[in-house]
């Protein structure tokens, strides 16, 4: 047994997967590896994804060091969001996810729903 498997709060995996696990981190991830950078850009690119919800995502990135934001003194202001050093290093993870669902679950995504369901009460 390795010693983060008694401590999950030290387990690489498990912090990294709490740092990109909320819905649409991933995808404001991908859009900034592009180069859209604005609050209203990334509204734009992720079609469904509240104010809200946008703006939470953005801070907690920042407070995790994935993500700076630059405030220019401009009118009317302006908000720019880049990755860091950190937040670069996350773009290649999201790539493999990508390719495993290519591989795996666009193509399954009805047998993998069977798969699950099988799984269900009642079934």
């Amino acid at each position: 047994m390795q010693s983060s498997d008694a401590h999950p709060e030290s387990c690489p995996v498990l912090k990294t997967a709490d740092i990109i696990s909320g819905k649409w981190t991933l995808l404001i991830l991908r859009d900034l590896s592009k180069g859209i950078n604005r609050f209203s850009a990334l509204e734009r690119s992720l079609a469904g994804i509240s104010p809200k919800t946008l703006s939470e995502r953005l801070k907690s990135l920042e407070k995790a060091g994935i993500v700076t934001r630059k405030s220019f003194a401009e009118v009317p202001p302006r908000v720019e969001y880049t990755l860091t050093e950190m937040g670069w290093d996350l773009i290649p993870l999201i790539g493999h996810m990508r390719d495993y669902g290519t591989k795996w679950l666009s193509d399954r995504g009805s047998r993998a729903s069977v798969s699950a369901d099988d799984n269900a009460p009642g079934a």
